[in-house]
């Protein structure tokens, strides 16, 4: 196996995907990365890029084929980029449904620019940010919280498979950037009503009482990357103590309306997940050399749970012909574990009823 350290900022790395992209036919408006740049963690967090396309390509299938492609060249340039790039895009969206603010405002809160126009991005993050406070909000940061608490977080989950230097260091990264952290991000966002712009900025700018001693601890490990540090299951039992603070400050459930597009941005905003999925399905089961899928495999069935519950959501929400596209999509996500198989499985039967992805995946796009 091939140790490496990586020298590329992230700045390099979103230039050099780019190019990949371009070169693979893939044009886009806009990437972004999910997090602000102070969420960037050097050496290792790996970059999550959102794409915006000026209009849906005429097939989203060989558009994820073309995606694919490029990112597995972007891995194969670095042995680092099999961490770094750890999978591809994450969503897919259109400037259309951004304008019209089809897409999660939570969601579009975070990012920060790769390519693209600042302004325009400027734009649709503050519209984003100021819209009045909904249930889809509660639902997207209890999310977060629902999947890391009551001992849900798991170390042994974070897998150390493509990370080939300071292991220690990548484990406490893991610690403090996969679960205190968003955990204090979700938390913050619930108590403020407010849509944070990112986990640094959760715990520089939200620690009220006893959390303030607590943030500045967890900022600073993003600060240090020192041998010296604590083993990675003392800071475990640290951020425990930390999780369960910031559980005491975050309100309890509350009931509120669905905002007036909330179908358009669910629909939407599952659409963009579900754009990815193939390419996703394809790199993972054709990795590079040296570079380990089995645990993003495995992560899959997370994702698609996500999109099968909004869509059974919508299904109640929507009738005629979008009811049936709903119903149909749906049955497309079969629930249970995935795994190497079920996802060739998912491939084939994606490519047999691909007018119903096509027409899902493009629906509202225009």
């Amino acid at each position: 196996m091939t140790t490496v350290r990586s020298t590329t900022s992230y700045t390099r790395l979103g230039a050099i995907y780019a190019e990949q992209l371009a070169t693979q036919g893939v044009t886009a408006s806009m990437l972004t990365h999910k997090w602000q740049a102070g969420d960037l963690i050097a050496p290792h967090s790996d970059i999550d890029i959102r794409v915006i396309l000026d209009q849906a390509p005429g097939s989203w299938w060989e558009w994820n084929e073309q995606l694919a492609a490029a990112h597995h060249r972007a891995v194969l340039l670095d042995p680092a980029h099999s961490r770094l790039l750890e999978h591809p895009p994450g969503f897919a969206f259109t400037v259309g449904e951004l304008d019209r603010n089809q897409v999660s405002p939570a969601e579009i809160s975070t990012w920060s620019l790769v390519t693209g126009d600042a302004a325009i991005l400027g734009r649709w993050q503050s519209r984003a940010r100021t819209m009045p406070w909904s249930r889809a909000d509660e639902r997207f940061y209890r999310g977060i919280l629902d999947a890391r608490i009551g001992g849900r977080y798991e170390l042994d989950k974070d897998s150390t498979d493509n990370v080939h230097h300071d292991l220690d260091g990548y484990r406490r990264h893991c610690v403090a950037w996969h679960y205190v952290a968003p955990c204090w991000f979700a938390s913050a966002a619930l108590a403020t009503r407010t849509r944070c712009p990112g986990k640094t900025a959760a715990l520089d700018q939200w620690h009220p009482g006893e959390l303030e001693v607590l943030a500045k601890e967890f900022l600073r490990l993003s600060a240090t990357c020192s041998d010296t540090e604590s083993p990675p299951a003392d800071l475990l039992h640290s951020a425990h103590v930390a999780v369960d603070a910031v559980l005491r400050r975050t309100p309890r459930p509350r009931s509120l309306p669905e905002a007036s597009e909330a179908e358009a941005a669910a629909w939407t905003t599952t659409a963009g997940m579900l754009r990815v999925r193939v390419a996703r399905w394809i790199y993972y089961l054709d990795p590079p050399p040296e570079t380990v899928t089995g645990y993003l495999i495995a992560r899959e069935e997370k994702e698609l749970r996500s999109a099968r519950n909004t869509l059974t959501r919508l299904a109640d929400r929507t009738s005629g012909d979008d009811a049936l596209l709903v119903k149909a999509m749906t049955e497309l996500l079969p629930p249970g574990p995935t795994t190497a198989s079920t996802l060739h499985d998912l491939l084939a039967l994606w490519s047999r009823h691909r007018s119903v992805v096509e027409d899902f995946l493009s629906a509202n796009s225009a």
